[in-house]
């Protein structure tokens, strides 16, 4: 899978939605995600942003989606807005380290076509 068909997939589940009827700000799909794993299969998901924080990034999405189908290792991960490609948090990288140390090794796609390694978004790691 190439970069920009991973960028695809996940800007295919990308579009903002209400949860509620009566709260505006109760949004999901404003960031999709997509992740390739080492053997192949192509996972995406979506955001849940809520007020009180308990919501989720895409990339939590993907990643539940890919352990649902008992996978641990990922190739590539991208997550984006219809418009930008954006570099995943803090939480999501440590997610992606805890899930299967050897993901140290995936390539992140951070903005436009540019990669960096897992391991070199997360210098002196704790484990």
């Amino acid at each position: 899978m190439t970069v920009d068909d991973l960028i695809l997939e996940a800007r295919k589940v990308t579009g903002e939605f209400s949860l509620s009827d009566t709260e505006k700000f109760l949004t999901a799909g404003t960031v999709g995600a997509a992740l390739v794993t080492k053997s192949g299969k192509v996972f995406t998901g979506i955001c849940i942003d809520l007020y009180c924080g308990i919501g989720f990034c895409a990339e939590h999405s993907a990643i539940a989606e890919m352990l649902k189908h008992r996978e641990t290792q990922i190739d590539m991960i991208v997550a984006v807005t219809e418009d930008d490609i954006l570099p995943p948090c803090g939480r999501c990288r440590e997610l992606m380290m805890q899930v299967d140390k050897r993901n140290s090794d995936t390539k992140v796609i951070v903005s436009g076509k540019r990669i960096k390694t897992l391991d070199e978004l997360m210098p002196e790691r704790w484990m």
